[in-house]
């Protein structure tokens, strides 16, 4: 029989443990517990999932995890591989629990993501709610510090969390660039959002050269199609004022890479992710055919609505880059660049399918006749 049981806030020992710890034959802890009986064994997780697959039929064991079993736990992972027969799990006090009792915030307000042993944000929890718990490692604010570079400081306020449950515990209001602690000590961050912004954007909304945008119906034709899913990465190549990156991040939750070389595009660029709040984004000034190889995160779409000849000789690179299943979606909006991209894919074999678009609005009290120019994309499968 196996019992999963946290040992709460604070430091790591049984202290905060509610049981009889001699009815166990086996206890199997971290490493880094302090404890040190005859019956404890001190393993990584590897071992001790190990030894608890091995023993839970014949050994009465308790297998001791940091705070909650129930909270971003091995405990839960462990259990769903045992029968439940030879399972049970008592709770104890996690760290958002703790942390959300002391500043008497409610639960169903707080959103959770982890970047505890993550590279990346989870994008369709963060800054969802008004506010955002985060568990963290040493490497968590340098991470959060490039994925907040557009967001504005007063469009948010921070709680740090440090060492909760022991003697020196901090919960204080603090900056990103103010946290100086050690970083090795076990600490979590709360956000509140400050702002509220609209999923669905204007125009308008937007900062842009001389009117040049993707515009609002071509937007979501172009999105559509893409069938975004939330924590995607998205490349937007040639993306003029950023609008379709900016609300495919906003409607859909995905991490984006902004292509531009145009100089006064990026300086609008650059204040349209501030003023959408656009998180987790990185957006690559110069030639965009010259920074590909740049990124190392591999896309699961693509869109390219602008680039040039050059891009367009890159479009079966491109290609490869892209996850499986992954899609690609090309615009063009004059026939000659539609035909120098049809022939480079017929030349590197692709299968793709074309369609157009074209949209005439109605305006003012005569309702003016307002054509948009002729859209085709082409759109590629992996």
């Amino acid at each position: 029989m196996v019992t999963i049981v946290g040992n709460g806030m604070g430091a790591y020992d049984f202290s905060n443990i509610d049981i009889d710890l001699s009815s166990f034959e086996k206890i199997i802890c971290d490493k880094n517990f302090l404890e040190s009986e005859e019956n404890i064994l001190k393993l990584g997780y590897k071992d001790a999932k190990d030894y608890l697959l091995s023993h839970y039929k014949d050994e009465n064991i308790l297998y001791v995890v940091t705070g909650s079993p129930l909270f971003f736990s091995a405990g839960t992972l462990l259990a769903k591989q045992i029968p439940k027969e030879y399972i049970k799990i008592i709770d104890n006090t996690s760290c958002k629990s703790y942390l959300l009792q002391k500043l008497l915030i409610a639960e169903n307000d707080v959103g959770v993501v982890s970047l505890h042993g993550r590279k990346r944000l989870e994008l369709e929890e963060f800054f969802r709610k008004r506010y955002t718990f985060v568990l963290c490692d040493e490497m968590s604010i340098s991470r959060l510090k490039e994925a907040l570079k557009y967001i504005k400081k007063e469009d948010y306020s921070l709680t740090i969390g440090y060492k909760l449950g022991y003697k020196d515990e901090k919960i204080e209001q603090i900056s990103l660039d103010e946290i100086d602690f050690d970083l090795t000590q076990p600490y979590v961050l709360l956000f509140e959002k400050r702002f509220f912004v609209e999923v669905l954007s204007d125009d308008s909304s937007f900062e842009t050269e001389r009117g040049m945008i993707t515009k609002k119906l071509k937007r979501a034709i172009t999105l559509q199609s893409l069938e975004l899913m939330p924590n995607e990465i998205l490349w937007d190549i040639g993306s003029g004022s950023g609008s379709c990156a900016i609300e495919a991040y906003k409607r859909y939750r995905v991490k984006t890479y902004l292509f531009e070389k145009n100089p006064t595009r990026i300086e609008f660029i650059k204040k349209n992710l501030s003023n959408h709040r656009v998180v987790d984004t990185k957006l690559f000034e110069g030639e965009a055919q010259d920074n590909f190889e740049l990124v190392d995160e591999e896309p699961n779409k693509i869109f390219v609505g602008g680039g040039g000849s050059e891009v367009i000789k890159r479009l079966p690179y491109l290609y490869q880059r892209l996850l499986p299943k992954g899609k690609m979606l090309i615009s063009a909006i004059t026939l000659k660049n539609l035909t120098q991209m049809i022939s480079v894919l017929d030349e590197a074999k692709l299968e793709y399918e074309v369609s157009s678009y074209g949209i005439t609005s109605y305006k003012g009290k005569l309702n003016m006749i307002e054509p948009q120019r002729v859209l085709f994309n082409i759109i590629l499968e992996k």
